[in-house]
């Protein structure tokens, strides 16, 4: 199948947890990831800014979950320990939402999976998903799937998300390439296309279109 344009329709750019935990070390995170963390949160903070100067939407997911531990369901089944628990160090997000934005909490992988993510995409009438964050090949790679069967055209930054290995990292990139072709794009590529979106949909505007 030949590739879509990067964006099709309305873009929403998805910061998937990118949370202050990431720079903990695995012991006290209760996660692995891969190094690099510290240049991911600087590719993202670029990517949020040309996403606002655009115009265009942001939604920040933050993995929160109880001290009593009832909402974890399966994900201490395999290497994860406890994380994200709501008041412990690192559950902040490093990012702080603007009034307009979304900021919505999650308990499972997927950001669609028990929270209003849909709704809020329907609402903004969006198309095209661009994702950042992590984990790669769990949250990341979870809500492009459930994205990609819910229709949406969805955009992994393949430079900005990190995994929980280098390995997971690249299998995961590979399978979401697999789902649509053009899906890895760079933060370069992005923040560009942003600006195009933006300047076109100025240029819309003013002509009354």
């Amino acid at each position: 199948m030949p590739k879509q344009p990067l964006f099709v329709g309305n873009p929403v750019l998805v910061v998937v947890d990118i949370q202050q935990s990431g720079e903990l070390p695995a012991e006290e995170m209760g996660i692995e990831i891969m190094p690099g963390y510290s240049e991911l949160i600087a590719k993202a903070s670029r990517i949020i800014a040309a996403a606002r100067a655009a115009s265009i939407p942001i939604v920040y997911f933050q993995e929160v979950h109880r001290p009593s531990g009832v909402d974890f369901g399966r994900e201490l089944d395999g290497a994860e320990g406890r994380h994200c628990v709501d008041g412990a160090p690192g559950t902040d997000l490093v990012f702080t939402p603007l009034e307009d934005e979304f900021h919505l909490v999650k308990r499972r992988y997927s950001g669609f999976i028990g929270t209003e993510f849909d709704i809020v995409l329907r609402g903004l009438q969006a198309s095209t998903l661009v994702l950042i964050g992590g984990l790669t090949d769990v949250c990341v790679h979870y809500t492009f799937a459930d994205a990609h069967q819910r229709d949406y055209y969805v955009r992994v930054v393949e430079d900005c998300v990190a995994g929980s290995s280098q390995a997971r990292h690249e299998a995961s990139l590979d399978a979401m390439e697999y789902l649509q072709s053009g899906a890895r794009q760079t933060t370069d590529e992005i923040i560009d296309a942003f600006a195009r979106h933006g300047s076109s949909s100025t240029s819309n505007e003013l002509m009354g279109v």
